[in-house]
């Protein structure tokens, strides 16, 4: 019987290459020179902090930061979970971005109700942080696949592992 899982992975490597790309440019702006203005990458955890001189030159960095990403990896800006700006030491300031790894459980709960109210004739089942969608025809899980993917908009979410 065919299947197929609905998932969102960031991909580690295209983000840690984005924010190479966006440090870099912020090396060499006339405007950042001799201020504490950097983007940095913790692979561990997941998180990309910010640190600059004003929320002004946080905005700035994001403005670098955003595209660079973008252009890596498609839509991995919506999968970034920004945390308040924190002040630090006098006037400087810092802001985590936090990145999302997975389908959580309500929006899981949500596409496997999606596929039910659909009545497309496959099971949707929740499987960790990922979807199972399994079905006797291909047609079916193609349907599942768009019907998913036009609805669901403001999240990053990838159909693979197929098996027939």
């Amino acid at each position: 019987m065919p299947s197929f899982d609905f998932t969102s992975e960031a991909d580690i490597v295209a983000l840690k290459n984005a924010v190479d790309v966006a440090s870099r440019q912020i090396d060499n702006r006339y405007d950042f020179k001799g201020t504490t203005a950097e983007a940095e990458l913790n692979e561990k955890d997941k998180i990309i902090t910010l640190r600059g001189d004003s929320d002004f030159q946080l905005d700035q960095i994001k403005d670098l930061l955003f595209p660079a990403m973008e252009k890596k990896e498609k839509e991995s800006v919506k999968r970034l979970d920004a945390q308040p700006v924190q002040k630090v030491s006098g006037n400087k300031v810092k802001q985590e971005l936090k990145i999302k790894d997975g389908i959580e459980s309500e929006l899981a709960k949500k596409i496997v109700k999606m596929i039910k109210d659909a009545k497309v004739k496959v099971q949707a089942t929740i499987q960790g942080d990922a979807v199972r969608v399994t079905g006797a025809k291909r047609d079916d899980l193609q349907a599942a696949i768009q019907l998913v993917t036009k609805a669901i908009t403001d999240y990053p979410i990838k159909a693979g592992n197929f098996r027939d």
